[in-house]
């Protein structure tokens, strides 16, 4: 991104585009983590809200800053919303029904 900051500051849909570059990193950055720690700790850790998702995503906010403050600003709005569906589409893959236990009355006669 800083190869092209000129040229991404110099519209305003440019500076959009960078914070959309800059959520690719967050995507990307989140999926290497957690790749590398169901490696290292085994398949049964998941990555949560603090240490891993923060961490991916202020070092892509920093990297869209470098770039424009508008930047900054769409990359968060642009991984928010990839964030949801990245959890909406994990929650589909990997979530354990839970088992629903009917509760059947019993009249004494």
């Amino acid at each position: 991104m800083q190869m092209y900051k000129a040229w991404l500051t110099s519209s305003q849909l440019h500076t959009i585009l960078g914070g959309y570059i800059g959520s690719l990193l967050f995507i990307f950055m989140l999926t290497a983590l957690g790749n590398l720690e169901t490696t290292v700790f085994g398949k049964s850790f998941q990555q949560k809200l603090f240490p891993e998702v923060i961490f991916s995503l202020i070092i892509s906010l920093i990297a869209s800053g470098l770039v424009h403050r508008v930047a900054t600003t769409t990359c968060f709005i642009f991984s928010m919303i990839a964030l949801y569906y990245m959890n909406r589409i994990s929650q589909e893959t990997y979530a354990v029904p839970i088992p629903t236990m009917s509760m059947h009355s019993k009249k004494r006669k």
